[in-house]
Order: structure tokens, then C-alpha cells, then sequence
């Protein structure tokens, strides 16, 4: 396979509008994106020209509607071919992009909506529109809806149009506006904040492209490369690595139909390229230790010295460790037994990223052992949002890599990492005091990460600086660090440590199911019964499995009491951000009760 040799550069592009210009210019004719249809069961190829042609169309839509260069347009959608064709017909004509995550709850898009000013949203369908008829009198900005979907009974609300509808039949070819700024604002990507209301970070044109170009010169893309997108597009993660990034160098994209369906999609996409967030990788990694638990200890023994030579391998090929004999197992192993989980990845994966949070350094080095390559990374959407990332020759798994060319990071006294460079925010939307906040007078961003950088220059993230738990002897605890090790059982499917101020730790936790199922049945308890997870016997269980994971942390960090919790966090219920990430002040203030229960009498 060759280099790819259709890369646009950052000065050849100017704006983002301008990226999408310019590649359906250099390669008009080459697939673009692949998606399901639906109505035909079966996937479907657009090229670029075609990409150009519909575009046209929604940017003829978008100037019907009298929208000017600056009005703000939200789009709440799963990723899809017309999520970018909004995208990039509102950056053509100057608008501002304001993305929603698909499945928001209706009280958070209406808070969006009336803080950013939004004239038109474009939304998937009825299930977006449900969400919204709560709000429907709060999103008094908004002049139209329009839904790629038809939407029946939609209560006679004259905003709501269908997209065909909407559209015209045929339009111009898609253009750019005259004289548009690289350095201007194009898009406000509201951050999925884990306490209060979200905060609109503003980003320019350059701040995206920079970062996409920078994110590109960590590694090499091929010409025949294809990257399955599953991420939300309303998340700058997928939206730059996975939207843009492969727009810069011309490479196809295949949307997977859902999370539910991605194991399917694998197989039948094959991708070379992807990125995820840790939670998808601990899927596939507890479907593996449970299948492993049914084998016979032959078989583990086996897949067990398959994951240890592997490493051997790994460290070998990095120049971090010596030749052995055993590697001469490999061919073998990997035959046996490694080349059978990457091909539930579809075989062919060269590139797979994981960001969005930390990823268990266990499940980090058995995938990489097993040969696929997982590359962590760091950023947050105030930075566009790669700062730092693994490389393929230089991976360290239990670090986030080192910091894109370009970006500049350092450890400031207190231990918070600091961020500068070209992809930093313009700033936070109407809030310029939380803007000289975040942002210091010399430019330097501070992430409100705890992190060290080693001597080659990897940077290691420890912990949140709001996220230390004090307790009530001075003692200080990462959270973050014991939850991991915690979930490591596949027993415990979401956990959240609490106990500032406290005399000791204690966790709130959401077993996952199955295992729930068969640990309730074999004490004769019913599972869905919510005192079954009281129970003495339970409680017994629970303790010890939680010591025997944190049996490496020191005396100070350990958890005295557990509450098994029947009702899972999820985005939908508002505990979870659209990343996954645990909003920890809602829930402790959800369970004030029951946490009053643990430490009552203490």
C-alpha cells in the first residue's frame, strides 16, 4: 500500500470551507463516504463531486431562509453524510456551526439554543423531536426545524419543515463566500461539562485546521485507507480525527448504523482506522475475559502466554526491551489465538486511537500484545482537541504520548499541565471572564489536569485538580485512579468514589446485569428485586472483590462501604456527558440520601 499522495495543506486549504473546496477539486471521482441505506439494505459509496452537488443544495436552503454570515445553526444528528454536508454549507456562507449531541435531553438543547442564538437546527428525526416538545416554547430563537426525517403529528408547529421538502431540487455548484477568515469564529461546540450548565467553546477555522494538520503528521496515512466513524460528530474528537482529518488527506469514512451494531460493521467495513473512547475497548476486553472464564484452563494458559510473549514482542518492536527465545512462540500464538481477536475487528486495523479518557493500562497492553494497535491520546475541545497522542514507533501505553508538533505543554508548579499553540480556543461564548480563567495572560491554556511529562517527553495524566478527594485526616486520593482498578471486574460496570471531607472512602456502584443476575440467583435472591442488593450476603461479595482490586493502593485509599445501585448512568438520564464521562457532582447530589446512610454514626 502506498503513502497517500492527495494530502491538501493547511495554507492550501485557508478555512475549512475551503478544505472541502479544495479535495472536491483534487479528487472529485474518489469515494468519499460510505453509509447504509436503509430503504435499499445495503451500503452505498458517495464520491466527492456528489458530496459538492448536495451541499449546494443545502447551502441554496440555508440562503433561502435569509441567514447571514455570523447567525449561529445547530444540528442535532447521528453521524451521517448530511451531517457534513450542513457543516460544511454553513462554513461556506460564514455561519457558525453549532453542534448537539443526537440524543441530548430537550432542556439541555434548549439552554444551547437560547445561549448561542440559534436560527435554524436541523434535527434526525422523532426521536430528537420528542425530546424537544417539553422545550418547545423555550427555543424562541429558532426560526426553522428541520428534520432529515419525516415527522408525522408534529403538532402543527410551522418551523418544522422535512428535509426533502426543504431542499431544492438542484442548486449551483457549492461555494465559499468572498474574503472569510481563517482566524474567525466557525463553530461554538458547547463542552459536555461534568458539573453545571455547558460552556460554549469558540473555535476558528485555523484553530481546527491547524490541529487536524498537526494530528497528521503523528503518522502515516495510506491511499487506501478507511476510517469507521461511530463517535459523535458533535464531539471535536470525532469531528477532527474522524471528519476532517480524513477530508485533509483524502481517505473514505463508513459511518457505522449504531454502537449496537459496530461488532457487525467491523466485519463487514474492515476499517484501518478508527477512533473510540476506552469504554468500547473494556467492552470488547470483558466480552474476552468471559469467554476466557468458559474455556477449559487449557486455553487460558494459552491465550495468557500468547498476551505475555506479545508483550515481549511489543516492547522488542519499540526498542523498550530485549530479543528472547520465546518469541520464536509467536507465529504460532499468533495463529492460535491473536489473529482471532483482531479479526472481530475486522483484520485490517493499523490505526486505532483512544481518547476522551484514560484507558486501563491492563487493557491497553493485551490488545497492543495481541497486535492491535491502540494509540492513546489527550485533548479537550477548548484545544480543537488533539494535544498529545502515541505514535506507532513510540507507544507508551500507560501514557497520552507526546505533544503534537506545534503544541507546546508544560507542568506548572501546582501540577497542572499547560497547554499553547495555534489550536487553542479563541474563547468561551459571551463569558469573557471564564476566558481570562482558563486562559492566562502569556496564552498558556490551563487544562485543569494533573500530569507529569518524562524525560523523552510523554506526557502522563494524574488525576483532576477539582477531582482530588480530600479526606478528613489530609489525605489525598485520585478517584479516577481507584475507579478504573475498581471496574476492572466485570462485575462492576460503572463506579464513583466518594468521601471528601469524610473519615473514610466509600463507592456508589452499578453492577453490570449479567454477572448481577448470576451472583443474585446463586444466593436464591431476585435480581430485580432492589433489597436483593442489600442484602448481607451481597454486600460480603462486593467488599471483597472492591479490596482485592485495590489491593496495590496504600492503606488510606481503600473503600469501607459500597452501595450497589439499581439504575444505571447513563446520557440519556443526564449522569453521563456524551463522552461517557461521569457528571460526579449530579449523582452525589442524586444519592445525598444514601450516601447519608454510609457515613451515619461515623
Amino acid at each position: 500500500m502506498r503513502a497517500n499522495q492527495e494530502i491538501i495543506t493547511l495554507d492550501e486549504a485557508g478555512t475549512l470551507a475551503g478544505l472541502f473546496q479544495a479535495r472536491i477539486r483534487k479528487s472529485p471521482e474518489r469515494v468519499a463516504y460510505r453509509y447504509f441505506d436503509p430503504k435499499q439494505e445495503c451500503w452505498c459509496d458517495s464520491t466527492w463531486a456528489e458530496m459538492g452537488h448536495e451541499t449546494a443544495r443545502w447551502q441554496a436552503a440555508m440562503r433561502q431562509e435569509g441567514l447571514k454570515p455570523g447567525d449561529r445553526v445547530g444540528i442535532m444528528m447521528g453521524n451521517c453524510r448530511e451531517w457534513v454536508m450542513f457543516d460544511q454549507a454553513a462554513l461556506g456562507l460564514g455561519l457558525i456551526s453549532v453542534p448537539l449531541f443526537y440524543n441530548d435531553r430537550g432542556g439541555n438543547v434548549a439552554y444551547i439554543a437560547e445561549a448561542a442564538g440559534i436560527k435554524l437546527l436541523v434535527i434526525q428525526g422523532r426521536e430528537q423531536w420528542q425530546s424537544l416538545q417539553p422545550v418547545r416554547d423555550e427555543l424562541t430563537t429558532i426560526h426553522r426545524i428541520v428534520s432529515l426525517e419525516s415527522l408525522d403529528g408534529s403538532q402543527h408547529d410551522d418551523r418544522i419543515r422535512h428535509l426533502e421538502e426543504w431542499l431544492p431540487e438542484d442548486a449551483d455548484e457549492y461555494r465559499v463566500v468572498d474574503g472569510l477568515d481563517p482566524h474567525q469564529l466557525c463553530s461554538i461546540v458547547y463542552t459536555s461539562g461534568t458539573t453545571g450548565h455547558p460552556k460554549g467553546v469558540m473555535l476558528s477555522h485555523h484553530n481546527i485546521l491547524s490541529n487536524t494538520q498537526e494530528a497528521h503528521q503523528t503518522t502515516t496515512i495510506l491511499e487506501d485507507d478507511i476510517l469507521l466513524s461511530f463517535l459523535p460528530l458533535s464531539h471535536m474528537l470525532e469531528r477532527t480525527g474522524g471528519y476532517y482529518l480524513p477530508m485533509m488527506v483524502g481517505i473514505r469514512v463508513a459511518y457505522a448504523r449504531s454502537i449496537l451494531l459496530l461488532a457487525e460493521d467491523l466485519l463487514t467495513i474492515r476499517p484501518t482506522f478508527m477512533i473510540s473512547v476506552p469504554r468500547i475497548y473494556e467492552r470488547i476486553y470483558a466480552r474476552i475475559e468471559e469467554g476466557l472464564a468458559e474455556k477449559p484452563p487449557m486455553l487460558r494458559r494459552l491465550f495468557k502466554m500468547a498476551v505475555d510473549v506479545g508483550w515481549t514482542r511489543f516492547n522488542y518492536q519499540q526498542k523498550r526491551g530485549h530479543w528472547s527465545p520465546s518469541l520464536l512462540l509467536w507465529p504460532l500464538l499468533d495463529r492460535l489465538v491473536a489473529v482471532k481477536i483482531r479479526d472481530k475487528l475486522g483484520g485490517r486495523l493499523r490505526i486505532a486511537i483512544s481518547g476522551g479518557a484514560p484507558l486501563p493500562t491492563e487493557i491497553a497492553r493485551t490488545f497492543l500484545a495481541l497486535g492491535v494497535p491502540i494509540l492513546q491520546g489527550y485533548g479537550l475541545t477548548e484545544t480543537s482537541p488533539v494535544l498529545a497522542v502515541n505514535r506507532l514507533d513510540d507507544n507508551l501505553p500507560e501514557s497520552v504520548g507526546k505533544a503534537l508538533p506545534g503544541t507546546e505543554l508544560k507542568v506548572a508548579e501546582d501540577g497542572e499541565l499547560l497547554a499553547r499553540g495555534s489550536a487553542v480556543m479563541l474563547g468561551f461564548w459571551d463569558n469573557p471572564a471564564e476566558t481570562r480563567r482558563v486562559i492566562d495572560q502569556d496564552g498558556w491554556l490551563h487544562t485543569g489536569d494533573v500530569a507529569r511529562i518524562d524525560n523523552e517527553g510523554h506526557v502522563h495524566i494524574t488525576g483532576r485538580i477539582k477531582d482530588i478527594i480530600v479526606l478528613a485526616n489530609g489525605e489525598k486520593v485520585s478517584p479516577a485512579d481507584m475507579e478504573i482498578a475498581i471496574a476492572m471486574d466485570a462485575l462492576f460496570e460503572q463506579v464513583l468514589i466518594i468521601g471528601e471531607a469524610r473519615p473514610f472512602l466509600a463507592a456508589l456502584i452499578v453492577p453490570e446485569q449479567t454477572h448481577w443476575r448470576n451472583i443474585a440467583e446463586g444466593l436464591e435472591l431476585d435480581p430485580d428485586d432492589p433489597a436483593s442488593l442489600r442484602d448481607p450476603r451481597v454486600q460480603e461479595q462486593v467488599a471483597h472483590r472492591i479490596s482485592e482490586q485495590l489491593r496495590e493502593f496504600p492503606g488510606y485509599a481503600q473503600v469501607r462501604r459500597a452501595v450497589l445501585l439499581g439504575e444505571a448512568w447513563s446520557v440519556e438520564n443526564g449522569y453521563l456527558t456524551p463522552t461517557l464521562k461521569t457528571k460526579r457532582k449530579l449523582i452525589i447530589e442524586h444519592y445525598q440520601e444514601q450516601i447519608r446512610e454510609i457515613y451515619n454514626g461515623h
